[in-house]
């Protein structure tokens, strides 16, 4: 079957049933390849323009954010209509039209359906009070429910997920956002088991664990329990417990619509159903019937239908290239999968389980640590045929479009977290599809960063955001965006083109770019810089980036003149939030020294709300389990006793660790105490692009480990030697020698230079090891501009420090003096200091902790998920 074009005068009909992403790129797919000689209408039954369903959750969060596709302007096309509000409810095939619910009646050459599919509900008693996650009014209508209950019950809504699928997870982490208690039932034993395997279930299930969920696994609901009134109240498990819900939300997947296809009673049944739903179409997306074709998830290939929008989207492509006499054939479903939900990295994609005959698995698991990854290969281990990566996910882009193709190295080299280094440079041939949600090949892409044709002047792609849009990869779900960036920057060198260093698709500057602008124009407000050079309302990278450089520069109180909608979490709480929802409260203990006064003032705000202490790695005491509307009335103890706020929730100096000296040990040669104590009060508050550790050690037995910190003090009987850029973390760096033998002004004024020189050109979220590997020439370098002052910046450098110095205030202090501010910390309006009563405590080695699962009798532990925080429980 082929298309054929006809005369303006008598245009051959298209209609196009359903309003979804397959409908849209139908739609989209027809007017790229002309229009002339076609009339094509879209019916969709929803009042909108059609929209990301990938990105739903999204408007879960943020009611009024705009998931439309495309550029809405297509539907102007005098060619293409779009009939909103319309369902179609029946095919008469012999008089070729359609007839809607309103008693239209729509005439067509050639019907095109993309009516999707519903999602599915759970046949239990009670199943008429839960909601479902399909459309734009299931989500604000989830919203909105949460929103009331928050408001009658005076307490956090308890939100279970019926379902622990990709959708379920993503639908209970918006829950939480909402602030509603997330929690996940899964009729199977593990999460996502669809696409993973047991041992990346059980890594799964400890990285959600982890990030606050409750999960239950391995049974079934049973009953949806209400109170006389219908407001639910519990879900009752097949085993005979019920878990406490306010709301409930059923994910359990979708059902193909594919009523238009099925006879009524008494007619004949023309189309072919498959088992599980869905019409059957060929390899080229048509139906038994003569000019009826099906896209998208009521399409039945091969005895699969799929809720995934690559095939969709290839399906709509085929068609559209089918009718203008293209020979174009549908591969197969591609069933790679990543999950979009933060601090949860997970993807999976071909032969995940192996199932091909003679198959092998190379496996890394660390249960521990919840990472788990796998490769799948032919029995001479050299050709990919899978893989499953949970809680490290970054071999999953490269390895992805080498799907069915040779590896360059053995397997066991793409596995990262086996700690072999980094994963073999792969140049993808042009024919391995870079974006399967759009189809692209990274050929296709080549040719478009080095002359896109249609540009003016066949001019090079240099910005990701033409690319994308030239392209169209990386423009729905979002997963190859690092390795298109990546392929991007490739070719430019290659052309010898200077690599864009734009912050984000908002803002064209670097971060450093963005930094010095600021400076030198003295703005102050997010407004003003986006108005300056931004683009749009901003996003997670450069509204606390730029709210970042602010603080780094203005010593500003954070939350003030709307930068407090800028900050991740624990910024805005001025405490660092815990697995649990509460927060953890971290005075300033400069060098680790403190006064018997000063300690029993800890223990006695301790013992009176109730909190969990720990020393940290830093020389710091910690008190866990505070409550947001505690946090205040915690500080002003705090504040009135001489302490302030030791910043553990900011990218800020922490610590400074130090050893006990020459002052009370016997091999001490300088008062490394004085100095860390000094170091700490210089510098508290300074905001950087990354968290900031310091370390003195009184000798060369280095019992501060001051080479493992971002700036290191060792003595020596000389005075001070200076070491920059050591790291902790994931991927540890000693730091290196800068200077030797400095007096005390000396070392502080390099200090000064080094920390103002590295908060200006860094990277976001860049540590300073990163920060001077990607120097051009590394520690000499930095040893140039700062030691020597190459660049004539001295002066300017030591004087922006000084202001820092000169203007900080703690913030603690600061919030306790203004009413306005306090009001941040309120959990309720109409009740500030109610119990959050979802957290439970119980003694351990005689304190109170946080109950674990197991004590409140579920799986994992009830408690929240939080939002935007690279620092979530980390203090050291």
């Amino acid at each position: 079957m082929t298309g054929h074009t006809s005369s303006t005068e008598n245009p051959r009909r298209i209609v196009v049933v359903g309003g979804g992403p397959a409908a849209h790129r139908f739609a989209d797919a027809m007017v790229n390849r002309g229009l002339e000689g076609w009339q094509v209408t879209v019916l969709t039954e929803e009042a909108h323009l059609p929209y990301d369903r990938v990105a739903l959750s999204k408007a879960l969060t943020e009611t009024d954010v705009d998931l439309t596709l495309g550029d809405a302007s297509m539907w102007d096309h005098e060619a293409l209509t779009l009939v909103t509000g319309e369902r179609a409810v029946k095919i008469d095939s012999v008089a070729k039209s359609v007839l809607t619910a309103a008693g239209n009646k729509y005439e067509y050459d050639h019907l095109v359906v993309a009516s999707g599919s519903d999602a599915a509900r759970l046949p239990i008693p009670g199943s008429e009070h839960t909601h479902v996650y399909r459309t734009l009014e299931d989500v604000w209508a989830i919203n909105k429910a949460i929103a009331e209950l928050r408001e009658k019950l005076g307490r956090k809504v308890n939100a279970v997920t019926i379902g622990g699928g990709l959708l379920g997870l993503e639908s209970a982490a918006g829950t939480e956002q909402l602030g509603a208690t997330p929690i996940v039932i899964n009729g199977a034993p593990w999460l996502m088991n669809t696409q993973l395997d047991e041992g990346a279930g059980q890594a799964l299930g400890r990285l959600i664990e982890a990030k606050g969920f409750e999960v239950h696994g391995g049974v079934f609901p049973s009953e949806v329990v209400t109170d006389d009134d219908g407001n639910v109240t519990g879900v009752l498990m097949a085993d005979g417990r019920t878990i406490d819900a306010d709301l409930v939300i059923v994910a359990i997947g979708v059902k193909p619509r594919d009523d238009l296809f099925r006879a009524a009673d008494g007619e004949e049944q023309l189309f072919s159903l498959g088992q599980r739903g869905g019409v059957v179409i060929n390899d080229f997306c048509a139906t038994e019937v003569d000019g009826i074709w099906a896209i998208g998830e009521v399409a039945n290939f091969e005895g699969m239908c799929l809720g995934l929008v690559a095939p969709a989207n290839t399906m709509a492509e085929i068609v559209a290239d089918r009718l203008h006499g293209g020979e174009a054939t549908f591969p197969g479903f591609d069933t790679a999968t990543k999950l979009k939900l933060s601090g949860v990295d997970v993807a999976s994609f071909g032969d995940a389980f192996a199932r091909t005959e003679h198959s092998l698995e190379i496996v890394y698991a660390d249960p521990a640590r919840g990472v788990y990854q796998k490769i799948v290969t032919t029995d001479d281990a050299k050709t990919l045929l899978g893989g499953i990566f949970v809680g490290d996910a970054s071999p999953y882009m490269s390895l992805r479009p080498l799907l069915g193709r040779e590896l360059s190295a053995e397997p066991g080299a793409y596995l990262s977290a086996a700690g072999g280094g980094e994963a073999p440079e792969t140049e993808l041939p042009d024919d391995a599809i870079l974006c399967s949600c759009n189809n692209v090949a990274a050929g296709t892409i080549r040719d478009t960063i080095n002359g896109c044709g249609a540009c003016e002047g066949n001019s090079p792609v240099q910005e990701l955001g033409e690319l994308k849009g030239c392209t169209r990869a990386g423009t729905q779900c979002g997963s190859c965006v690092p390795m298109l960036k990546k392929l991007l920057e490739g070719e430019l060198k290659k052309s010898g083109i200077e690599v864009s260093k734009a912050l984000c698709e908002h803002i064209s500057l670097s971060r450093q770019e963005l930094f010095d602008a600021i400076r030198v124009l003295e703005l102050t407000s997010f407004e003003d810089i986006m108005a300056k050079y931004g683009t749009g309302a901003g996003c997670d990278i450069c509204k606390p980036t730029i709210a970042s450089i602010l603080a780094s520069q203005h010593s500003a109180y954070v939350l003030d003149a709307g930068r407090g909608s800028l900050q991740d979490t624990n910024d805005r709480a001025l405490a660092n939030m815990q697995k649990d929802g509460t927060y953890s409260v971290v005075p300033r203990i400069a060098g680790g020294e403190i006064t018997p006064k000063g300690l029993g003032v800890i223990a006695a705000v301790a013992e009176k709300y109730n909190l969990y202490t720990k020393i940290t790695g830093g020389q710091r005491i910690d008190m866990f389990g505070a409550r947001l509307e505690q946090l205040p009335d915690i500080w002003k103890e705090l504040v009135d006793a001489g302490f302030e706020s030791g910043q553990a929730y900011g990218k800020s100096l922490r610590t400074v660790k130090s050893c006990v000296g020459s002052t009370w040990c016997r091999f001490g040669v300088q008062d490394s105490v004085a100095m860390a104590i000094a170091l700490e009060l210089r510098y508290r508050g300074l905001r950087s692009p990354h968290k900031l550790k310091m370390g003195v050690s009184g000798c060369a037995r280095e019992c501060a480990e001051a080479r493992g910190k971002d700036v290191g003090v060792i003595a020596t009987a000389d005075g001070w030697n200076l070491y920059v850029g050591g790291n902790g973390g994931a991927t540890p760096a000693h730091a290196q020698l800068l200077a030797k033998d400095l007096d005390d002004e000396t070392l502080l004024k390099y200090i000064d230079r080094y920390l103002m020189y590295y908060i200006r050109t860094a990277d976001r979220l860049q540590r300073t090891a990163r920060w001077q590997e990607e120097l051009d020439g590394g520690i000499k370098h930095v040893e140039e501009v700062v030691v020597n002052d190459s660049l004539g910046i001295a002066e300017e450098l030591e004087a922006a420090m000084a202001k820092h110095i000169d203007t900080y205030e703690d913030e603690w202090a600061e919030t306790l003096k203004d009413p306005e501010r306090l009001r941040r910390f309120r959990s309720f309006v109409n009740a500030p200091n109610q119990k959050d009563e979802s957290i439970s405590f119980v003694p351990e080695r005689g304190q109170i902790r946080p109950a674990t699962n197991e004590e409140k009798g579920g799986v994992l532990i009830a408690s929240t998920i939080p939002v935007r925080s690279e620092t979530v429980g980390a203090e050291n």
